[in-house]
């Protein structure tokens, strides 16, 4: 929704907890199936204290998003009937908190929880945050680098999808031969012996188009949810990559401000239309 944007990136980018679930509803209603927020403070910077994520945590699911799904029996315009449940993700962010020992503290003393949490593996400490966040209940979204600097070999990148589930995967062949290709966030994530992979995503950001080194990766992968992404240039190709290979999305102003075509996106709501005519297109043409 907003990422580590401000308000001099323009109106496009909400800050305050009214405009984000106005923004969130909005996306909503245009097809998005979860948001990701990163919780501010008045004065606009980024915090993971309980006293601004709780309020903003409570002004969504207040609006029916998170917390399990829609509340009261309401229905949010466009969106998923009752029970379809829009999950409400909050970014642990080294740019709320740099220091690794103050985003676990943080963490454990939210008194209202998302229902997912993004934890990049790039930064120290990484493990122990994710482990503390689904001791307390929620998922975590692993966000890696594939591609480029810390990622796969020195091509560009791409994506493919596994969507079973599995035991722990740590030590295992599988997790040997997908390791000794890598390097750096995502090397450390296939070494985290994960012990609950049902509430595990990696979420993978991909640095170009080039599908060949990450799709053969990724056959080797263990098996939990793939979601890719991209960041400014690289946002649309990892959308239709993304589409090509049936893993899950991410688009929003705090990854790209513009539109497929070039022209400055006006919201969130309208990034997520564009993205699901892409993804329409992308798949109709790979059939």
């Amino acid at each position: 929704m907003n990422g580590s944007r401000g308000a001099a990136d323009g109106p496009a980018v909400p800050m305050s907890p009214g405009d984000l679930v106005d923004a969130a509803l909005a996306a909503v209603a245009a097809g998005a199936r979860e948001v990701l927020v990163h919780p501010r403070t008045p004065c606009g910077r980024e915090s993971l204290s309980p006293r601004v994520v709780g309020p903003l945590l409570e002004a969504l699911r207040d609006a029916g998003l998170g917390g399990g799904g829609l509340r009261g029996g309401g229905r949010v315009p466009g969106g998923p009937g009752p029970g379809g449940g829009v999950a409400v993700s909050v970014a642990v962010s080294p740019g709320a908190e740099p220091d690794h020992a103050g985003r676990l503290a943080r963490v454990r003393s939210w008194t209202v929880l998302p229902d997912r949490a993004v934890v990049r593996f790039a930064e120290p400490g990484a493990r122990e945050l994710a482990e503390a966040l689904l001791e307390r209940g929620p998922a975590v979204d692993a966000e890696v680098a594939v591609g480029g600097v810390g990622g796969v070999g020195g091509a560009g990148t791409g994506g493919g999808a596994r969507t079973g589930r599995g035991a722990d995967w740590a030590g295992t062949e599988i997790a040997a031969g997908a390791a000794g290709a890598v390097s750096g966030s995502l090397a450390r994530f296939l070494a985290w012996p994960v012990r609950d992979p049902a509430r595990v995503r990696l979420v993978a950001e991909l640095a170009s188009a080039d599908p060949g080194p990450v799709a053969e990766l990724l056959r080797r992968l263990p098996p939990v949810p793939v979601l890719l992404f991209g960041r400014e240039a690289a946002a649309w190709p990892a959308l239709r990559l993304a589409a090509r290979y049936g893993a899950g999305a991410r688009i929003g102003v705090g990854d790209v401000l513009h539109l497929p075509d070039g022209r400055a996106a006006r919201s969130n709501a309208e990034l997520v239309a564009a993205a699901a005519r892409a993804r329409e297109v992308t798949t109709a043409g790979s059939r």
